[in-house]
């Protein structure tokens, strides 16, 4: 019959899959329902931060320059995810690979320089 065929090869991936999600319901079940501690007491809906009362309004607002220096670490991070599998390679994938890399690090250092000369790194 025509789209009822489940390719066999999927089947350890979907017996994981149930596994993995059954078990995690049923331990989170189980360490709130059974064996969680039912006590309510003034100190347990307190903030905690390090063990030191906190101090001022939650809700304090961040400068929008940290959420930008946080994007801007990312993007560089990601540098080091494509650099560290090319480098362990590199003997076998010869010139072609050699110059795309330069290419795609050339673009970084691009990046780079313009986010220095906006002043993009300053922390106020």
């Amino acid at each position: 019959m025509p789209g009822t065929y489940i390719p066999s090869e999927y089947l350890p991936v979907l017996i994981f899959l149930m596994v993995s999600v059954t078990l995690g319901f049923a331990l989170l079940l189980i360490s709130s329902g059974i064996l969680g501690l039912k006590r309510a007491y003034s100190e347990k809906f307190t903030p905690y931060e390090s063990g030191v009362p906190p101090v001022g309004e939650p809700r304090y607002r961040f400068s929008v320059r940290f959420y930008i220096i946080a994007m801007l670490f990312v993007i560089f991070d990601i540098e080091a995810v494509y650099l560290y599998p090319w480098a362990i390679v590199f003997d076998k994938i010869g010139l072609y690979a050699f110059i795309e890399m330069v290419i795609f690090i050339v673009i970084l250092l691009v990046g780079f320089i313009y986010v220095w000369k906006k002043e993009g790194f300053k922390w106020d």
